[in-house]
């Protein structure tokens, strides 16, 4: 069986999918199984897409107008194909610059190990910069991670607050940009100084 999906970016109706609709029908595909989304290729609630996915079966075909219109990334995309190749199901794209691609023939699996290969490439590239930043902001005195959300004069601030009975945790937590897990963390209810609070005033 073949199984159609369509996607706009915009839900506001400023596009449309006649234009996928029309090339997907011409395809072969039955009305009946298209499934169509509003909604950026970059956002993870695509209802109808997780529906398509969930209908195919073992022998289907997924058709989609172009390859942008299924993946949020190459490895999303890639991902994607893997999980269908595993259940038995092809995908052939349609036009564009993915138009190549159709893992039902021999010569559309070969293309796509080629995007499958850009995929891992990729991910190499990422995870290689990363590590040598950390190095370089290391041999500059730097340490990676997420900088701390106490310093020692928001510590102090929330000791002697946290002291007062007048006071709102949920206002204090907004005036010092953190949450209340963080502060209690840090101080205690009655304005007493935890362990993490007391790092923080130790640091040097």
């Amino acid at each position: 069986m073949l199984v159609g999906y369509m996607r706009v970016s915009k839900a506001d109706g400023s596009q449309s999918t006649d234009l996928q609709r029309d090339a997907l029908l011409l395809a072969g595909v039955d009305a009946d199984h298209l499934y169509e989304d509003h909604a950026s290729g970059r956002k993870d609630d695509r209802p109808q897409l997780a529906a398509c996915l969930k209908a195919l079966r073992d022998g289907d075909t997924l058709l989609v107008w172009k390859l942008d219109r299924l993946g949020r990334d190459l490895r999303h995309l890639v991902n994607t194909v893997h999980d269908l190749t595993d259940r038995g199901i092809g995908l052939k794209v349609l036009t564009g610059e993915g138009a190549a691609i159709d893992t039902t023939t021999a010569s559309g699996k070969l293309v796509f190990g080629i995007f499958a290969a850009l995929a891992e490439f990729e991910r190499a590239l990422i995870s290689e910069r990363t590590v040598a930043g950390l190095a370089a902001a290391r041999a500059r005195g730097r340490k990676g991670g997420r900088p701390y959300k106490m310093t020692a004069a928001k510590v102090r601030t929330a000791m002697a607050a946290m002291g007062q009975k007048e006071t709102k945790v949920g206002d204090l937590c907004a005036e010092l940009g953190i949450t209340r897990q963080t502060l209690y963390r840090h101080v205690s209810p009655s304005g007493e100084l935890r362990p993490d609070g007391t790092k923080v005033l130790t640091k040097r």
